[in-house]
C-alpha cells in the first residue's frame, strides 16, 4: 500500500479547493488520497448546531462523497468512520500510511474560519503527521493543484525539534524544483538574535539542504502574523510553512494564537509541522 494524504470532511462538506489541491499534490508525488468522513464527533458542522443527522442523511452524504473519489488525478478512496474524531483520525493515519492531514478552509458565508484553525491545532497536538490547511478559493489567491515552487518558512529565532518528517513531506521541502526561504520577524527586544544565529536554528531534516543566509528575510512589523503574510506576498510564496510546538511560549511566533491567525488568514496553503518543543 502506497502512502496517502488524508482529507478530512466537516460532516457535510468537502471543500473543492482542498480536494483539488491535495489530489494534484498527491499525483505529483505518487501518493494516494483518502477522504475521511467521520460520522460523529468530528469537525464542527451543521450536526452540532442542532440539525437532525438521520441515517438517510448519512447514507446520502456518503454517496456524494463516493462520487468525489472518481475522476481524480490520483487514486482516491473514501473511508467512513463511526469512531470519535481523534480515534478515527489516528486509526486512518495508521491504516493508510498517512503522511499529511488536510483541512479545507470554509468560505466566510459557510462557517467561521476559526473552526479549521482550531481543528488543525487539535490534530497538531496529536502529532500524528503534518497538517495542511488549504484556503477557500473565494477568500484570496486560489492555490493551484500542483507542487508548490516557492515555500516560505516562518521562524522566531529559537531552536525547534521537529517530529520525524514523513517521506512525502520531506520530499516536498527538499524538492530541487522548489525554493525554500525563511522569514524572521524581530520582536523589538534589544537582545533579539542576529541573522546568523537565526539561521543556525533552522534544522528541518537531514534530507533538506542547509539554507544559505541569502534565503533568510528579516521583516520588521508591529504585528507578527501580518508581517509574515506580507513577506509571503512580497516573495510570491505559494506555500507557508510553520512550526507548531507542543509547549508554546507567549510572544513566540509559535504561540498558538499567532499560529491560529496564520491558519485562518493566509491566502496560500499553510503546512504546519508538529514539534516536540
Amino acid at each position: 500500500m502506497s502512502p496517502s494524504f488524508i482529507v478530512l470532511t466537516d460532516f457535510f462538506t468537502v471543500y473543492p479547493q482542498a480536494l483539488a489541491y491535495t489530489t494534484g499534490l498527491a499525483a505529483a508525488q505518487q501518493a494516494r488520497v483518502v477522504l475521511l468522513h467521520v460520522c460523529q464527533d468530528g469537525l464542527h458542522g451543521p450536526g452540532e448546531r442542532g440539525t437532525p443527522r438521520t441515517e438517510w442523511n448519512k447514507r446520502q452524504k456518503q454517496r456524494e462523497f463516493m462520487q468525489l473519489t472518481t475522476g481524480q488525478p490520483s487514486p482516491t478512496e473514501l473511508v467512513v468512520s463511526e469512531e470519535f474524531f481523534p480515534d478515527a483520525v489516528q486509526q486512518t493515519v495508521l491504516a493508510h500510511q498517512g503522511q499529511l492531514l488536510v483541512l479545507g478552509q470554509p468560505g466566510a458565508a459557510e462557517q467561521p474560519v476559526e473552526i479549521a484553525a482550531g481543528t488543525a491545532q487539535q490534530l497538531l497536538a496529536m502529532a500524528l503527521c503534518p497538517v495542511l490547511v488549504v484556503p477557500n478559493a473565494a477568500e484570496g489567491n486560489a492555490p493551484v493543484a500542483a507542487v508548490p515552487r516557492r515555500l516560505l518558512l516562518a521562524v522566531d529565532g529559537a531552536p525547534f525539534d521537529l517530529h520525524p518528517l514523513p517521506d512525502h513531506v520531506r520530499q516536498l521541502l527538499a524538492s530541487p524544483q522548489a525554493t525554500l526561504d525563511a522569514v524572521f520577524i524581530p520582536d523589538g527586544k534589544p537582545a533579539r538574535p542576529d541573522a546568523i544565529t537565526v539561521l543556525s536554528t533552522i534544522r528541518l531534516d537531514d534530507a533538506v539542504p542547509a539554507m544559505p543566509l541569502s534565503r533568510l528575510h528579516v521583516h520588521h512589523a508591529p504585528d507578527v502574523a501580518a508581517g509574515i503574510l506580507a513577506e509571503a506576498k512580497r516573495l510570491r510564496a505559494d506555500m507557508l510553512v510553520v512550526v507548531a510546538r507542543q509547549h508554546s511560549l507567549v510572544g513566540s511566533l509559535f504561540h498558538s494564537s499567532i499560529t491560529a491567525r496564520l491558519l485562518e488568514q493566509s491566502p496560500i496553503p499553510v503546512l504546519a509541522l508538529p514539534a516536540r518543543d
